[in-house]
């Protein structure tokens, strides 16, 4: 059984929870001002109907007509008006107001108040009001009647003209929209919770499904995929994570391999310099021999002390341990200080190496000794993968807003299928000196220095170029 505190279960209670206060703000926003809307609506035609027949009746208390003659007229006013139409006396001071003429004979009216009576009488002006009664709400519109004194000639109030209606057909109207709304909440609400539920079922188990393939990779399964199957933040998510397991993967197997390979490249010379070791120890060597044999221990050691060293470099540019600081290098003279370290070297190796820079001075951001160190292994990589004889070239130039850095030789090149893995730690095309540690560890600085690393290579001649921000 699904948990209760599922995603599925929570995200089906809040559609629901959303769509149930959705539908109490409608109802609390609709019903209560239709209801005032309805009500004010018929008063006020009632107001305007009071002032439409108001005149007949006027015109017969003027005339100080008959009882009969009044009651005839509030009738009459009543019928055109469809309403309940009640003249109320007002008296003198000391004197409650009194009913004068009403056109229902058939209804008691000493059940009424008549608060919009009272209202105009104290105001002057019309005015209109609710009154509830046993049988239901009652609407009224009171209009004030002026005569005017014979003595002073001033006006003065006499009656009180009152229109009522019963609001039956507001409430009904009211009740009709009250119970539609309530109705399609709970329509809206079942709608709500089963649809919220499939997709919050749905989405649960496309989590559940990355869950478990997260749990997978987790425990070491590298054959675990992520199922893409939306084009969402989930769908998103899933490939997002799927290349994440995919550089795992690969960063597994390079780890793998590094450990292999750096495990064998260590051992060959450990195993060397144990083999001379227990020569060194014979002692029936002649001197010549046992000085050969400490030269070759000693070169193995610098082997050793090299590898080790590119390996601790290659790990802490990994790790994201070395510190770069940035500063206006001069690159020309920069290359040619790195050249001149390489004199002894070339001299050995009966070759030339030239530096070409322009004669303006330029310019590079940069970090002047990785820079230097990046050189120095273009240079040596040169010297040492080509045959005796072999010229070098170190360039410097200036395409666009980019400084670069070439080095060039005239050896036998590097097959095409090798380029791609130029960069690539312990790998050596040829199998000849190093480790195949130090294009990587050069490929990296560049790249952590913002800029680029490239090689192209042909039957006599190879170049690494290195460009920088100028």
């Amino acid at each position: 059984m699904r948990q209760p505190r599922s995603i599925a279960n929570r995200l089906a209670l809040l559609f629901f929870a959303i769509t149930l206060g959705a539908m109490v703000i409608v109802y609390a926003g609709v019903v209560p001002r239709l209801e005032s809307s309805l009500t004010d609506q018929r008063t006020g035609q009632l107001a305007t109907d009071a002032q439409r027949l108001r005149s007949a009746i006027e015109k017969k208390l003027a005339d100080a007509a008959p009882v009969s003659q009044i009651d005839l007229a509030v009738r009459e006013a009543a019928d055109r008006a469809n309403a309940r139409v009640t003249l109320i006396g007002v008296g003198g001071k000391g004197t409650a107001p009194f009913v004068k003429s009403d056109s229902d004979l058939r209804s008691a009216i000493d059940t009424l108040v008549f608060p919009a009576a009272l209202e105009a009488i104290g105001s002057g002006r019309t005015a209109t009001a609710v009154e509830s009664v046993a049988s239901g709400r009652v609407g009224q519109a009171a209009l004030p009647l002026f005569s005017k004194d014979p003595e002073t000639g001033r006006r003065v109030l006499g009656d009180v003209l009152v229109f009522s209606a019963p609001l039956g057909n507001v409430e009904r109207n009211v009740a009709l929209v009250r119970d539609r709304i309530l109705l399609a909440a709970v329509i809206a609400l079942v709608l709500a919770l089963v649809a919220g539920y499939l997709v919050a079922l749905s989405f649960g188990r496309r989590v559940s499904r990355l869950e478990e393939t997260a749990r997978q990779v987790a425990g070491g399964d590298r054959a675990a995929h992520f199922t893409v199957d939306n084009d969402d933040e989930l769908g998103r998510l899933a490939a997002a994570l799927e290349a994440m397991q995919t550089q795992l993967s690969e960063l597994d197997s390079a780890r793998r391999r590094f450990i292999a390979t750096a495990s064998h490249e260590l051992r060959t010379p450990i195993f060397s310099l144990s083999g001379f070791v227990e020569l060194l120890e014979d002692e029936e060597l002649d001197e010549e021999t046992r000085l050969r044999f400490l030269g070759q221990l000693r070169q193995g050691v610098a082997r050793l002390e090299k590898l080790t060293t590119d390996l601790l470099d290659l790990s802490r540019i990994d790790a994201g341990a070395v510190e770069l600081e940035r500063e206006r290098t001069d690159i020309g003279k920069l290359a040619t200080d790195v050249a001149n370290e390489f004199v002894p070297a070339l001299t050995e190796h009966n070759s030339q190496l030239e530096v070409r820079v322009g004669a303006k001075a330029l310019y590079a951001s940069c970090d002047r000794e990785r820079l230097s160190q990046v050189v120095r292994i273009l240079v040596d990589n040169a010297v040492a993968h080509t045959p005796k004889g072999t010229d070098v070239i170190v360039a410097t130039s200036q395409p666009e807003n980019r400084a670069r850095i070439a080095v060039t030789d005239f050896g036998e090149g590097i097959a095409r299928a090798d380029l791609e893995r130029a960069f690539e730690p312990f790998y050596t095309s040829d199998g000849t000196r190093g480790a195949g540690l130090g294009l990587a560890i050069a490929h990296e600085l560049v790249e952590r220095m913002g800029g680029t690393l490239s090689v192209e290579s042909a039957p006599g001649r190879t170049t690494f170029a290195l460009e920088l921000p100028a």
